[in-house]
């Protein structure tokens, strides 16, 4: 029983932590830190406006949708766009009606939005989140009933035209001067930014995963293009690793968020003539890290492995059901 209220205050925490460093990075919404309120889903979804399909950063929470741009300031923040409410709100794939790919469509009891994933396995993962989201909160209120009904009436009442196709202007972005005076400066690559960069997504439960995967130890690490390997202490935490000279360094060298690389050993073509040798890889960036020995080669490919590519965090998730399945 003490195992689980730790457990159980250590997900409130990390809550609370991932809700705050949101109210800072975001404009335009206030007191996002509400008791009640869980973090569930960030990242990037392309949505349907009247000048096409334009790049946008969501925020799933469990009562409410952000869809947020990014703005053109010194401080690297977004700027709410829209906040839908999960009551009432329906998901429905729409591929074939838009002929976009890995499409699917947001029907709210405000308004309805069209949004596409960068791949399928993006698209069922923002579907399902956000349908179990819905469920929740839709339970939890009594008026769940009459939403639902008022929100499937403007489904079928709908034309192309009453989508939510509205005009957003990039001017919009940018943010009045007072509230960038409040703002303090933030890094490049929280994941946040880095799921804008990558065009991909992160879970809370992705984010639970990468605490409890962390690790440290010196490498070897070879660019691509280079012939010499630099030994470095590294260290692997929330889904970046961050390099120093040595490990009594209080400050890193570099950083490289790893959300959308993938790892593997590299192949013939690559010209590695080394043992323990792993390769990470995004479209051109081409990284190579020799590990000292078998056992620490296959604990840091373990580890990257949880937050690189999506289907290897995926993996991970499946594998803690299923431990704490057998546990039960």
């Amino acid at each position: 029983q003490m195992t689980a209220q730790l457990q159980s205050s250590l997900i409130r925490l990390e809550n609370f932590q991932k809700l705050t460093e949101l109210q800072r990075d975001l404009i335009g919404i206030e007191n996002l830190t509400l008791t009640d309120r869980e973090f569930i889903r960030e990242g990037c979804l392309c949505k349907l406006t009247k000048k096409g399909l334009q790049q946008r950063m969501f925020f799933l929470f469990s009562d409410m949708l952000l869809y947020t741009s990014k703005g053109v300031t010194t401080t690297n923040q977004f700027k709410v766009h829209g906040q839908l409410p999960l009551q009432g709100m329906i998901i429905e794939e729409s591929t074939e009606e838009w002929s976009v790919p890995h499409c699917f469509t947001i029907y709210s009891v405000q308004k309805s939005i069209v949004v596409a994933a960068s791949s399928h396995v993006e698209m069922v993962k923002w579907m399902q989140d956000l349908n179990r989201a819905i469920t929740v909160a839709s339970n939890s209120n009594e008026k769940s009933d009459m939403l639902l009904e008022s929100a499937r009436c403007n489904r079928s009442n709908r034309s192309s035209d009453e989508l939510s196709l509205e005009q957003e202007s990039e001017d919009d972005t940018h943010s009045s001067r007072s509230s960038l005076d409040k703002q303090t400066y933030h890094r490049a690559n929280t994941t946040m930014h880095v799921c804008w960069h990558r065009n991909t997504s992160v879970s809370m439960m992705d984010h639970s995963v990468a605490v409890e995967n962390q690790l440290s130890g010196y490498l070897l690490r070879k660019f691509k293009n280079s012939n010499g390997w630099q030994k470095l202490w590294v260290v692997f935490t929330n889904f970046c690793l961050f390099f120093y000279k040595t490990h009594q360094d209080d400050y890193p060298l570099a950083s490289l968020p790893l959300l959308g690389y993938t790892v593997s050993t590299p192949v013939d073509s690559d010209n590695i003539l080394k043992d323990y040798v792993f390769k990470l890889q995004f479209k051109s960036h081409v990284y190579f890290f020799r590990a000292e020995s078998e056992y620490t080669f296959e604990r840091w490919m373990e580890v990257i492995r949880s937050a690189t590519s999506t289907v290897g965090r995926s993996n991970l998730l499946i594998q803690s059901a299923e431990k704490e399945t057998a546990l039960k």
